[in-house]
């Protein structure tokens, strides 16, 4: 399904716009036995470092969303922020708050644990955003989208945030009443490989690099 429309309302043109990319690094790693998934060395590197790397070239600004370790975060040389919502709420907190303090007006968000993303993510999610004049563009592949690699415009903030106070905590539902444009990358499924365990950790280290 490559797009989903429920909402009448057409988005302004963005067409020139600059993109802020938020990094989404506020989880607890449970799966990982309680540790920052973030800043777990793969290869020598912390975790984020590696999807740094790839994503900050496709945007123009960079901001961390993490809950913990702050400053060694910061000293990665981009600015942390973190939920304003608390108790660890998920990635929406952190979208909310990308949102919040994004100095442009299309935010793109990437998980910290996904170290080898698509080099051209926020391109092809961009050209499906505006060529469909959508509100949020997902990443997709095969009948899975991956909510947490997408690209929306800041005026989603005021919904966001009405659905975070009234409880909701899941993408998919707080995105179901607005326009999506789901963007198929089947030529590179691997780039959304995530990290969970320390067993996909390990695995990774030897893994060729997409």
């Amino acid at each position: 399904m490559p797009a989903v429309t429920r909402h009448s309302a057409c988005p302004e043109p963005v067409e020139g716009s600059l993109v802020t990319g938020v990094i989404l690094a506020g989880g607890q790693g449970r799966r990982m036995g309680g540790v920052d998934k973030g800043l777990q060395p793969l290869r020598g590197r912390p975790m984020v470092a590696w999807v740094i790397e790839r994503f900050a070239p496709q945007v123009d600004e960079v901001l961390i969303n993490a809950n913990q370790n702050l400053e060694r975060y910061s000293a990665l040389g981009h600015r942390v922020i973190p939920d304003e919502i608390r108790g660890y709420a998920g990635p929406l907190a952190g979208l909310h708050r990308g949102l919040t303090e994004a100095a442009h007006e299309l935010v793109a968000t990437v998980p910290c644990d996904s170290p080898f993303l698509p080099r051209d993510l926020v391109a092809r999610l961009r050209s499906a955003l505006e060529r469909n004049a959508a509100e949020i563009a997902v990443a997709r592949t095969g009948n899975q989208p991956h909510p947490v690699f997408c690209l929306c415009r800041r005026s989603v903030l005021p919904g966001l945030a009405a659905f975070l106070a009234g409880g909701g905590r899941k993408i998919d539902a707080w995105y179901a009443n607005l326009k999506v444009i789901e963007v198929a990358f089947d030529d590179n499924p691997d780039a959304f490989s995530n990290v969970n365990t320390q067993t996909e950790l390990e695995a990774f280290e030897d893994r060729p690099l997409p």
